[in-house]
């Protein structure tokens, strides 16, 4: 029998993991998803593919980055808070380090027309479909629930919105609390969670009394620290629908403000696009161009502050409420609309921004076959794929 892990064992397991899946993890919000789950759940099997869905059904609901949420909280399951602080800190950090230093070159440093650009979306194709069969199979696995997904799908494609996504979501929610409350489950695999209620629900005071006294400080005391936290605190709380949304929230904050030109902000955004991980990291190279290094930490913590207390303040309750047939139902509702969201995402920006012709199509099916029948993994589908579009350049 083997010796149980240390606790400093299990955050470097953390660590390495989330780091790895912050060096290959292109694509946006949509492949996060796909890449954890063939990191966690697929082959370390930390959770159930259950599980997983569930964490993504309560993360959907909540404000801010959802993908960056998903590993906060796989995490904070296998190793408390300091485990979601790890696992944050390794998914994150290599996209902070390219923008902040972005921020210094922006002006001769361009890579948005690098054709090593165009091949890692085509890999974020074949890890999303792989992902998306994957999630189908588990999610929807009948007529009604299949149904949802398409219905939503559809929905998704024809308005296209954050908030077409939030109603969605809420719309196939009560579905599920009406159609599927009697398949409730009523042995449900408990989560461990080493967080208390009490701490859950301290830390929704915390974060409800900095989004009405972080204002009310900005202009009491005139502080460029203090301002940019109040933005992106502010911004990581309130936006729905993931990295796309936030940007143009920000862009109003600071382009009128004069604190960065049009040119400066598009940029940052083009680079933003071009590195791995959460898209939320757009708030380093923003912050460095306001107030350098320290603005780089400042806005960076701000605008992923709110993540982290809203998924301490989630977690204890998970247990209580996936228990009951009424939660059950509402989430088999809503995770099958979440295969339709993730489906109409695969076509619109993953397909429309990746295949553009038959060689792109070639390389998306060698990658999709590698992942699928060789069980490649996601990350090494990332090099393969990066040669692999410079090997049919020099051939085509």
């Amino acid at each position: 029998m083997s010796n149980p892990k240390s606790r400093f064992q299990i955050l470097m397991e953390i660590l390495f993991s989330s780091t790895k899946l912050g060096l290959t993890s292109f694509g946006g919000p949509v492949a996060h998803l796909a890449y954890f789950k063939d990191e966690y759940i697929d082959r370390r099997r930390w959770l159930d593919d259950r599980t997983y869905a569930d964490i993504i059904a309560v993360c959907q609901f909540l404000p801010g980055p959802a993908s960056s949420q998903v590993g906060i909280s796989i995490g904070m399951l296998r190793g408390g808070i300091l485990g979601g602080l790890v696992s944050w800190f390794g998914f994150t950090i290599p996209s902070i380090l390219v923008l902040v230093v972005f921020a210094w070159m922006y002006q001769t440093f361009s890579l948005e027309d690098a054709g090593f650009i165009h091949s890692l979306k085509i890999v974020a194709a074949a890890v999303v479909l792989h992902a998306l069969i994957g999630l189908g199979k588990k999610l929807t696995p009948d007529k009604t629930r299949l149904t949802i997904a398409v219905v939503a799908a559809v929905i998704m494609l024809l308005y296209p919105s954050a908030w077409m996504q939030i109603l969605i979501i809420i719309g196939a929610g009560l579905l599920g609390l009406s159609l599927f409350k009697q398949k409730a489950e009523s042995n449900v695999q408990p989560l461990s969670i080493n967080i208390s209620k009490r701490m859950g629900w301290t830390s929704l005071t915390i974060l409800i009394s900095l989004l009405i006294s972080l204002p009310l400080l900005n202009r009491l005391a005139d502080n460029a620290y203090l301002y940019l936290f109040d933005i992106f605190f502010r911004v990581g709380s309130l936006v729905f629908g993931g990295g796309h949304v936030v940007l143009p929230m920000i862009e109003r904050e600071v382009v009128p403000a004069g604190l960065l030109t049009a040119n400066e902000f598009l940029a940052g955004y083009g680079m933003a696009q071009a590195v791995p991980g959460p898209l939320f990291t757009f708030s380093s190279y923003l912050g460095t161009m306001m107030e350098g290094i320290p603005g780089a930490v400042i806005a960076t913590i701000a605008i992923f502050l709110p993540s982290f207390l809203l998924i301490v303040a989630a977690l204890p309750f998970l247990n209580d409420l996936r228990k009951r047939a009424s939660f059950q139902g509402i989430l088999m509702g809503v995770n099958a609309s979440v295969v339709g969201i993730l489906l109409a995402a695969f076509y619109d920006p993953v397909i429309s921004s990746s295949i553009f012709d038959t060689t792109d199509f070639a390389l998306g099916v060698i990658l999709f076959g590698l992942l699928t029948v060789w069980k490649v993994p996601a990350w090494f589908i990332v090099i393969i794929g990066v040669i692999g579009g410079y090997l049919l350049q020099v051939i085509m």
